[in-house]
């Protein structure tokens, strides 16, 4: 099955956990409250062209569009090279009870500091506050500098009611963190070693988010064998797309 048809799959997967009787129903209030966040809308290019609540950005239009807008997935693996995965909560608003990496968010608009792009700079800070409040992870220990930028993805992923389309730039964090998550945004945590990861994919029940498999599926494996060597494959310029 080939990369897309991967994607699409863990899509519909996810999918199954919605249901339109619910919509919103789900949501605590910190999830209601974070809605009205504004997130940085941009262009296929990556260029700002505005702002837009979380909301808007996420719910699905009547024309089935989402507004494209930046986003950060971090990756994190510590001294034994184990990589750190968490699963959403089941108050998130997209694809909640999923699997992925250890974080997964926004840089913010109304943060101004989250607006400066000078080497990924406002989405670094973005990724250390998000680190704080979904991990619990100090930001001393995940320090702008800690954070690596690598490259950017662009995807798109819906379920009918809410949905993803981010241009996703790559973080990696490699180094032992201490880790006290936010029951408001995980459920779960765990590692998982290198040589075991490929029989963990493949026995997981737990469905993925769209973008951890197509990360997982695409980059993972070589940018894990390497951790030691990413130099080589950083990419500031070019935006992978799949869409």
């Amino acid at each position: 099955m080939n990369t897309l048809k991967l994607f699409h799959t863990a899509a519909k997967v996810c999918n199954r956990r919605y249901s339109t009787a619910v919509h919103l129903r789900h949501l605590n209030h910190a999830q209601e409250r974070a809605l009205e966040d504004k997130c940085i809308l941009v262009d296929n290019s990556d260029r700002m062209v505005g702002s837009a609540t979380k909301r808007d950005c996420h719910l699905v239009g009547k024309d089935g569009n989402l507004l494209l807008h930046r986003a950060f997935s971090v990756f994190i693996f510590n001294s034994n090279k184990e990589l750190l995965l968490q699963k959403r909560s089941s108050h998130k608003i997209t694809f909640p009870n999923c699997l992925t990496n250890a974080c997964c968010s926004h840089p913010l608009h109304n943060i101004p500091g989250e607006r400066e792009e000078d080497g990924a700079i406002g989405v670094r800070r973005a990724a250390q506050r998000r680190l704080n409040q979904e991990l619990g992870i100090p930001p001393e220990q995940a320090t702008l500098d800690d954070l690596h930028y690598l490259t950017r993805i662009h995807y798109k992923a819906d379920t009918g009611i809410w949905g993803e389309h981010e241009i996703d730039y790559i973080l990696i964090l490699n180094k032992d963190v201490d880790v006290n998550p936010n029951p408001e945004e995980v459920s779960e945590i765990s590692y998982v070693a290198r040589e075991k990861f490929d029989e963990f994919m493949k026995s997981s029940v737990t469905p993925l988010t769209p973008w951890f498999h197509l990360i997982a599926d695409k980059y993972l494996r070589l940018w894990w064998d390497n951790l030691n060597q990413l130099k080589q494959f950083q990419d500031h310029t070019t935006i992978h797309s799949f869409c």
